[in-house]
């Protein structure tokens, strides 16, 4: 790990915005976890939501009150899917965590066409690399600032961030971000290259490579508690890998951003040179439970994303791939809306996002991803079909909820006191 002046600068920056992310966490009354020794069968999901908004504080405003119907609809899925750990992407973040505190109260807390409320006693945002001014000119069309030249894509600070509610404590003490994780500190890092030189992975200036994140939002590694055990929730959401140019800059950033997760829990060099913005160096402890969660934005074979993106997980030793969350309601969507869908090599019953029928079709693009040692029970994608009443709660385009589709999976957590 290099220290370079400015990330020492940014770390600074980050120490401060953590401690305020970190307060908004709420230690309320846990759910109670089964203390016979049985295992604690506990549901984890992933969800995009779409609950970003075009300018700071409008969801704030949106959710101020229980009249929003996108939020209202987000929420009456959550209700009827009701998971008990649960990862939101693209839920904009504020420093004093109002906009999850609202969701709460104004819409999980609420019934919604009869189904019931649901209540998270705890819940975690932090800040995102989105809409973070970087100073530099990092698509290289010779002009400094906007959107994409931010650490991570964005129009203002914390858009396309992230949320976690839980029924169960998040342990604050030993939680991990990597939000200030530089892309060029990762061994064999697909650096960009560009196609106009010919000197290997020079898109970025040396000046801008010791300023380049790898998070194109963060990190989180928040370990729960769960009857006694404790499950790293590590969750993420790594850039879509389009929107670049021939230096595949996004797709390479993809990869990579996916990458961290596999190399995070493999005991050992593989991850041994990964920092957290607290500046602790190695990865997962060996044997520790996890969960990845999040909207990778890669299917196994279809779409865009660097060949073998996603297989770096599906097909790490450390994963439990036995069950894939899998829905009719994705069959039946790819059957009706034809195109690009005819020709895709993936399994459509597991697709998880409604995308343009011409290109690239719907894809499996968010994961919800055990750890060996934890047993499968159960799995889905909440995608009803076309001729469900409850299909409202999806659609097809324009969507009333988002283009992706809740992804949840069952497992059964071992009880005792080891932690």
């Amino acid at each position: 790990m290099r220290a370079h002046p400015i990330r020492r600068m940014l770390a600074v920056l980050l120490c401060a915005a953590c401690a305020t992310a970190m307060s908004v966490v709420s230690p309320i009354t846990a759910t109670g976890a089964e203390q016979n020794g049985r295992p604690s069968v506990v549901r984890f999901a992933t969800f995009n939501a779409s609950l970003n908004r075009g300018v700071a504080g409008e969801l704030i405003e949106d959710l101020s009150s229980a009249d929003n119907a996108q939020a209202a609809t987000v929420a009456e899925i959550i209700q009827r899917a009701r998971p008990d750990v649960l990862l939101i992407n693209e839920f904009d973040f504020d420093s004093g965590g109002t906009a999850a505190r609202l969701f709460q109260e104004n819409y999980l807390s609420l019934p919604h066409n009869g189904a019931a409320p649901i209540e998270y006693p705890y819940r975690f945002v932090a800040p995102s690399n989105t809409g973070i001014a970087s100073g530099f000119d990092l698509n290289n069309d010779d002009a400094v600032g906007g959107p994409d030249d931010a650490f991570g894509f964005g129009f203002f600070p914390g858009q396309f961030g992230m949320a976690v509610y839980s029924m169960h404590p998040i342990l604050l003490d030993d939680l991990r971000t990597f939000q200030m994780f530089l892309w060029a500190d990762m061994p064999g890092a697909l650096l960009p290259d560009d196609p106009a030189t010919p000197e290997p992975a020079d898109w970025f200036s040396a000046e801008e490579l010791a300023a380049v994140r790898l998070s194109s939002k963060s990190h989180w590694d928040l370990p729960i508690e769960i009857d006694g055990r404790i499950v790293h929730l590590l969750a993420s959401h790594p850039t879509p890998p389009v929107f670049d140019g021939p230096e595949d800059r996004n797709g390479r950033r993809n990869h990579d951003e996916i990458r961290f997760w596999a190399d995070y829990v493999t005991p050992g060099k593989a991850s041994a040179y990964i920092y957290d913005d607290a500046g602790k160096r190695g990865g997962l402890r060996p044997g520790a439970r996890f969960v990845i969660a999040g909207d990778q934005n890669a299917d196994p074979l279809d779409g865009d994303s660097v060949p073998g993106a996603a297989q770096l997980l599906l097909e790490h030793p450390r994963v439990n791939t036995s069950v894939t969350p899998a829905s009719e309601g994705a069959v039946d969507a790819a059957e009706r809306q034809g195109g690009a869908n005819l020709t895709h090599r993936s399994d459509p019953a597991f697709d998880t996002a409604d995308f343009a029928d011409s290109a690239p079709g719907n894809l499996r693009a968010d994961y919800v991803l055990p750890s060996r040692p934890l047993r499968f029970v159960d799995a889905a994608v909440f995608w009803p079909t076309a001729d469900d009443p409850l299909f409202r709660l999806v659609g097809d385009f324009p969507f009333p909820s988002s283009d992706h589709r809740l992804v949840w999976i069952d497992v059964a957590v071992p009880g005792g006191p080891r932690r």
